[in-house]
C-alpha cells in the first residue's frame, strides 16, 4: 500500500513539474494577478490530487484546467484582470478565450466544461476578440 502510494505521489510530482508553468500562465491570463493565480492554481492542483487514482485513464492536464476555470467561474468576478492585455474583458469573455485561443479547446468542448450553449461561446469570443482588437486600433 504505501509503495502504490508513494508511486502515486511520483506521478503527481512529475505531472506538476511537466505542466504547473503552462497552468500558471492559464491562471495568470484569467485573473491578471500573479498572486491570485498562484492560488487559484494550487486549488486547482490540490482537487487533482484528491482525484489522483481516478484520473489514470483520463488527462490529468485537461482535469487539472478544467478545475482551475471551474474556480476562475465561480469567483471571477473578484478579479478585476490586473493592468494585462485582457483586463478590459469580462470574466466568463476572458474565460473563453483563454479556452479556445489559447490553450486552443474547441467551442462544442468548452461549451460543454462551462455549461454554456456554444451559440453563448462563439458570441463570447466574438466579443472578446472585437474588444481586443478595438484596444490595438485605438
Amino acid at each position: 500500500m504505501v509503495d502504490q502510494q508513494a508511486g502515486s505521489y511520483a506521478e503527481f510530482e512529475a505531472f506538476v513539474a511537466g505542466a504547473a508553468g503552462r497552468l500558471l500562465h492559464v491562471a495568470v491570463l484569467l485573473t491578471g494577478e500573479p498572486e491570485s493565480a498562484r492560488r487559484l492554481l494550487a486549488g486547482a492542483l490540490a482537487r487533482t490530487y484528491a482525484n489522483w487514482r481516478r484520473l489514470r485513464a483520463d488527462d490529468p492536464y485537461d482535469y487539472t484546467r478544467q478545475e482551475l476555470c471551474a474556480a476562475f467561474a465561480r469567483t471571477g468576478w473578484r478579479h478585476h484582470g490586473g493592468a494585462g492585455v485582457l483586463a478590459r474583458l469580462s470574466p466568463p469573455e476572458r474565460l473563453v478565450l483563454v479556452l479556445r485561443l489559447y490553450e486552443g479547446v474547441a467551442e462544442e468542448v468548452t461549451a460543454a466544461q462551462l455549461g454554456m450553449p456554444v451559440e453563448r461561446v462563439r458570441v463570447l469570443c466574438n466579443r472578446a476578440v472585437a474588444a481586443l482588437r478595438s484596444r490595438e486600433a485605438a
